[in-house]
C-alpha cells in the first residue's frame, strides 16, 4: 500500500508560498508559508501535519489494542504536542495526551498499559526513526 502527498513551493523562504495536496484530497492545494510555519498565518505546516498524523495513528492504535483485549473503545481523544527547537530547526519530541472514557471493564492501569504499547507501536511512532530515501529530478 502506498499513500501519497504533493507539495509545491514558489519563492523565497520568507516571501514564498506553497500548497499541499493529499491523495485523498482532504488537503487540496492547502496553503502553507513561512508565516503558517513560524508565525500565525492562515494555512498549515509540516510540523502541524506530523502532530495530526501522530495523534490520529496513536488514537487508532489504542482503539485497536482495546478491541483486541475484548473491550469496546467508546471515547478516545488525543492531543499531540510537537516541540520544535527553533535554534536547531529540529523536532525534539512529541508529547501525546490521551483521554479515554466510557470503556466498560477497563481499569486505569490497563488503559495506561494499552496506551504505552500503542505509543511504542503505532505506525507513525515507528516511522519517526525509519531510513529516508530520496529521488531527485531537476529540469
Amino acid at each position: 500500500m502506498k499513500r501519497t502527498a504533493n507539495a509545491h513551493w514558489n519563492g523565497t523562504l520568507q516571501a514564498g508560498q506553497g500548497e499541499i495536496t493529499t491523495q485523498s484530497t482532504v488537503l487540496n492545494k492547502t496553503q502553507y508559508s513561512f508565516k503558517t510555519r513560524f508565525a500565525d498565518g492562515i494555512g498549515t505546516n509540516p510540523e502541524e501535519l506530523l502532530a495530526a498524523a501522530h495523534a490520529g495513528c496513536f488514537t487508532m492504535a489504542v482503539g485497536a489494542a482495546l478491541t483486541q483485549a475484548g473491550f469496546t473503545p467508546n471515547d478516545l481523544t488525543t492531543d499531540a504536542i510537537l516541540d520544535l527547537d527553533m535554534q536547531a530547526l529540529e523536532v525534539t519530541g512529541i508529547h501525546l495526551e490521551i483521554k479515554g472514557s466510557a470503556i466498560d471493564g477497563v481499569s486505569e492501569e490497563q488503559f495506561k498499559e494499552i496506551a504505552e504499547g500503542a505509543k511504542a507501536n503505532c505506525i507513525i511512532s515507528k516511522a519517526l526513526s525509519v531510513p529516508i530515501t530520496l529521488s531527485v529530478t531537476y529540469a
